[in-house]
């Protein structure tokens, strides 16, 4: 089917009310960069703030703000109440069990960190094995780098084919009896693909083993069922699906919790103390050290609202078209090379536009509007793996539109016109 072709029938069959979306986003139609309608393709590394969002923050702390938990007077109550709804929202946009296996975090790499700290320095020691992917992002390398140095663990490393695919007949060669943790990314930030988390949970226990999943880059293009899925630990972050920068989440089974040790000591996350012993709290409290991130949870609870009310999988839809449309476009430009051409994809397009460096391409793209990223991602092993030193990223959402991908094609002609 040609581009063309393709456009006419996404168009047909997703159906989502993409001017009504559009509107409730106030910086897509108010930003002209260098005087040119902003085309936003930088969703993967944060999407924008719809106005329900913006509006519940700013109530929050017009009407609701105090400190939580602590404060029996009538706006700690108001408050302590949103940040908990917050949580029970996550509770069941996950399908976690009990909302007590819900922690907020500020970002995916705490709540990584958080495992690393409470179960990995608890239960993995010399001579152990950690088994991560050559998709991930560096906030799931360097944490289990760090454990492996300080413990004299090992880390082993699943391949990956030339579409970016994981190899899984050697992720299940890989178990050992020395293995103690799998931890892998849900979808890929840098190429898009998306890993068969079920079934590599599914190998995992078989072998014994716990497994963690970064989620920064799924929750926001398709629903994620944590009990479903059966992992142990699964992290999020909320500036990604569509709210405030400072707020994650991790998931995690109750009884892995109880068995965890606190990252941070502090108020809030304690019982008792006395200068001879400290008695903490129950879980997700004594994770949650100080004063939280209560108006980005009250943010984030308002953003799983919204994408809820569209439905993620109308959502996943109208982006798997978008991601069919830019690809055949782009595969049409002579000179313009992808990367990541997983069957199994999330809205993300990777590519080099001739020997033109990623970072000059997505200058001459941000004179023409178009915002995308450019660089290693975060993801330098990877871009070992593929043999480039960065490439540019052109990642979409739901309230992208074909004329867009359009503008992203032209702008990426201006690029070879510019270096011919």
């Amino acid at each position: 089917m040609s581009a063309t072709a393709l456009r006419a029938a996404a168009t047909r069959s997703t159906a989502l009310e993409l001017e009504r979306i559009r509107a409730d986003f106030p910086i897509l139609g108010n930003v002209r960069p260098h005087g040119k309608p902003l085309v936003f393709l930088d969703n993967a590394a944060s999407s924008q703030m719809p106005q329900p969002v913006i509006d519940r923050v700013v109530h929050y702390r017009t009407w609701e703000h105090a400190n939580i938990h602590r404060g029996v007077h009538y706006l700690s109550q108001k408050a302590t109440e949103a940040y908990e709804e917050a949580r029970r929202k996550v509770q069941r946009f996950l399908n976690a069990r009990e909302e007590r296996e819900v922690v907020f975090t500020s970002n995916v790499t705490d709540s990584i960190n958080l495992v690393m700290q409470g179960y990995g320095r608890a239960f993995i020691g010399a001579g152990d094995e950690i088994i991560l992917t050559h998709l991930e992002h560096h906030a799931n390398i360097v944490p289990w780098q760090m454990l492996c140095e300080e413990k004299g663990a090992k880390l082993r490393v699943v391949p990956i084919n030339d579409a970016g695919e994981l190899a899984l007949d050697e992720y299940e060669r890989l178990f050992t009896p020395r293995t103690k943790l799998v931890a892998f990314t849900h979808v890929s930030n840098a190429l898009g693909t998306i890993n068969p988390a079920k079934d590599m949970i599914a190998t995992a226990h078989r072998h014994g083993v716990p497994t963690l999943v970064d989620g920064a880059q799924a929750v926001q293009h398709m629903p994620v069922d944590v009990q479903a899925l059966d992992c142990d630990f699964y992290a999020f972050t909320g500036h990604k699906i569509y709210g405030p920068t400072g707020i994650g989440v991790l998931y995690g089974k109750a009884a892995l919790l109880e068995k965890m040790k606190p990252f941070r000591g502090g108020g809030d996350m304690i019982l008792s103390v006395t200068f001879e012993k400290t008695t903490y709290n129950a879980i997700p409290h004594k994770f949650e050290a100080g004063t939280p991130p209560i108006a980005q949870a009250v943010g984030l609870s308002a953003a799983l609202d919204y994408v809820s009310a569209i439905g993620l999988d109308r959502i996943a839809a109208h982006e798997r078209a978008l991601l069919q449309y830019a690809t055949e476009l782009l595969q049409g430009i002579p000179g313009v090379r992808l990367f990541g051409t997983a069957k199994a994809k999330a809205a993300v397009l990777s590519f080099y536009v001739g020997d033109v460096h990623p970072h000059d391409v997505g200058t001459i793209l941000d004179q023409e509007g178009v915002a995308v990223r450019t660089g290693h991602h975060c993801a330098q092993p990877l871009m070992q793996r593929l043999g480039v030193p960065a490439t540019a990223r052109a990642s979409f959402a739901f309230y992208n539109t074909f004329d867009e991908v359009d503008a992203l094609a032209a702008a990426v002609r201006k690029v070879q016109q510019l270096f011919a």
